[in-house]
């Protein structure tokens, strides 16, 4: 394992769409193995592919409820709630800044597992932002980019 260096705003690589993962396999477990270990050593509760470099369709999620982080391979929500809320929103990649960002309350991700077996999960609150900002990076999106609008009156 080994830790990555974390990409910063204004790296072109965060703004590029990544690719899928083809086949789950031994260089595939391992970058994932880094992303934790950068993750962690961060003290972020996500982390995608793009921050530390690989543009792979990857992103780590520890919702810190005991499970540990959970890898998510070839992400993709297949269905958002109608119903939304604004959030405050931090990343690893935007160090020293928060905002808050609109998005759907809730989501379903279709996804491969470390396993490489298919798997679909139903998210909502923090878990489903969460997920959303990650995947918004693997398509070369950043938080700021949909920072919402608000008086002092609507926060």
């Amino acid at each position: 394992m080994a830790i990555r260096n974390i990409r910063i705003e204004g790296d072109p690589l965060l703004r590029k769409r990544s690719r899928d993962v083809k086949e789950v396999n031994d260089r595939i477990l391992q970058q994932i193995e880094d992303m934790i270990e950068t993750m962690v050593d961060a003290n972020g509760l996500g982390i995608a592919a793009p921050q530390v470099g690989i543009l792979r369709r990857i992103f780590i999620i520890d919702m810190r409820e005991g499970d540990g982080p959970v890898a998510y391979i070839n992400p993709e929500i297949i269905k958002f709630s109608e119903e939304e809320s604004i959030d405050i929103e931090g990343c690893l990649s935007v160090p020293n800044r928060n905002g808050y960002v609109e998005r759907p309350s809730e989501v379903t991700l279709k996804y491969t597992d470390i396993d490489g077996e298919k798997q679909e999960i139903k998210a909502d609150g923090y878990f489903a932002k969460a997920i959303q900002h990650e995947l918004d990076h693997l398509n070369g999106i950043l938080y700021i980019d949909k920072l919402a609008d608000l008086t002092d009156e609507e926060i």
